[in-house]
């Protein structure tokens, strides 16, 4: 009985024991288990401030690229603010100047129409009294006295006419040469005639590559855009583009510029950048235009026409830059004018826009000077300004003293010596031509003249015309230039017809 009670005793014991045992080991586990929660849960804390923190530092760093980005626009709005109030300051000076002036040569002419009146007065009644006396009227009396001394003195009277006549041209002369040397001594401006090739510098020659493409797609689709020609080769660190026209090449050297900065030179980022290119090229020539009216000191021009007045920066004459040319001008005829006496912002305004025509007459049919005259009217400029610049080519008589000044002007900016080449412009009114004579067929959409005239690419409608038809239009374009110009060796006629497929996923 005693073995039964301590053998009950011992199981109790040994079930305590492995309670206890048991208990302890859940214990452990739930004190390990704790543990690593605890662990995770400091990680996790760790991880989130690392967030937090990263988070923060990205917001500070757009919040940063805010300002600064808000900063350069009120900057901006900043300066053409200023710019605004100076030509309106400016404006409202002129006008008053303009109002006082104005008054002052209406006083002065009351006051001389006052003494031309009593001066007729005193001569009428002059001749009265000589006809009573004479018992001769005016008229006779001074046909008697001329006929006398003219049979009296005629050799010696011949004598003293032909002296004064000799006289007053020397006089005339001697004055037109002080006028125009002065003009010349206080505006002088060095001329650098133009060129028709850029060479565009780069970094290294890896780009070359790139810029060519494969199978020489890239290059291609860069010519075909432009309209340039580009030159690679072994010179290093430089490419050129060569073209007859400033324009296309600053085009293209401004859309290179761009595809290497981007870094991914390719058909789709070409056609994209030389539209990027072409827009900030627009708003560069709006900038030129206005610094040419502020270099003369016209400042009642319209918008439109400051636009296109810079787009004679990419023109020549004679390879002399035509803006350059126009404002050179302006700053002479200015000058002459003020010695003369004559109106110093019509002769001005006449110079600065003689050649406006010049800047779409590549676009529009028509001569230079018709489309400059039809331009001047469209945008309501005074009809004494179009008078001064319409004579510039003898072509429309001179109606008025400023058309004389702009002629001379004219004259005395392109005579200088360095300012124009002749063989320059024959070459490049070559290339127009040539342009000209493919643009002018149906369905031709773009033509470039390139390799110094040897070349024209024509680009025309895929729908408008076939394969077949591209094939008659070049053949149609080669004997026109046959028949129409004169050139030395033979011209390549490259007809390109491009289809394009376009759909979307959606």
């Amino acid at each position: 009985m005693n073995t039964l009670i301590y053998i009950i005793i011992g199981l109790i014991l040994g079930a305590i024991v492995g309670f206890w045992i048991y208990r302890q080991k859940i214990i452990q586990e739930t004190e390990s288990l704790a543990h690593k929660t605890k662990e995770k849960l400091k990680e996790a804390e760790e991880k989130y401030k690392e967030i937090i923190l990263e988070a923060k530092e990205k917001a500070a760093t757009i919040l940063t690229e805010a300002q600064k980005e808000e900063r350069e626009r009120k900057n901006q709005i900043a300066a053409m603010e200023s710019r605004l109030l100076n030509r309106e300051e400016l404006l409202d000076k002129k006008i008053a100047h303009l109002t006082e002036e104005e008054q002052k040569l209406k006083q002065k002419e009351e006051n001389l129409r006052q003494k031309e009146e009593e001066i007729q007065k005193l001569k009428l009644e002059e001749e009265k009294i000589l006809e009573k006396i004479s018992g001769l009227s005016y008229e006779k009396a001074k046909e008697e006295l001329i006929n006398r001394i003219k049979e009296k003195n005629k050799e010696e009277l011949q004598q003293i006419l032909e002296k004064f006549y000799k006289e007053s041209r020397d006089e005339v002369e001697k004055k037109a040469l002080e006028v125009i040397t002065t003009a010349l001594q206080r505006y002088a401006r060095s001329n650098i005639s133009e060129i028709t090739t850029t060479v565009f510098p780069i970094d290294n020659e890896e780009i070359k590559g790139k810029i060519i493409g494969k199978e020489g797609r890239n290059i291609r689709a860069i010519e075909r855009l432009t309209g340039v020609e580009l030159v690679i080769d072994e010179t290093p660190d430089s490419i050129v583009i060569s073209s007859f026209d400033p324009y296309r090449r600053e085009l293209a050297a401004l859309a290179l510029s761009k595809l290497i900065k981007d870094g991914r030179i390719q058909p789709a980022k070409i056609e994209e950048k030389v539209e990027e290119a072409r827009q900030e090229l627009d708003k560069r020539i709006m900038e030129l235009g206005e610094q040419a009216v502020m270099d003369v000191g016209i400042y009642d021009l319209p918008r439109e026409l400051i636009q296109i007045l810079g787009k004679l920066h990419f023109r020549t004459s004679y390879g002399q830059n035509v803006l350059d040319h126009s404002v050179e001008m302006a700053h002479i005829a200015g000058m002459i004018a003020a010695e003369l006496g004559l109106r110093v912002d019509v002769a001005k305004k006449g110079a600065l826009l003689h050649d406006i025509g010049k800047a779409i007459d590549h676009e529009v049919e028509g001569n230079h000077l018709e489309l400059g005259i039809k331009l001047l009217k469209k945008y309501g400029i005074a009809e004494d300004v179009i008078l001064a610049m319409q004579s510039h080519h003898d072509t429309y008589p001179y109606e008025i003293p400023e058309a004389f000044v702009v002629t001379a002007a004219d004259a005395i900016s392109a005579a200088r010596p360095g300012a124009r080449r002749d063989t320059l412009e024959n070459y490049i009114k070559r290339l127009t031509d040539l342009e000209k004579i493919a643009t002018s067929f149906e369905g031709v959409k773009q033509a470039y003249a390139i390799s110094a005239g040897r070349e024209l690419r024509v680009f025309v409608s895929p729908e408008k015309i076939d394969d077949f038809g591209a094939l008659e239009l070049a053949r149609a374009i080669a004997n026109r230039i046959q028949s129409e110009l004169k050139y030395p060796g033979e011209i390549k006629v490259n007809v390109i017809r491009e289809t394009r497929a376009v759909e979307y996923a959606r």
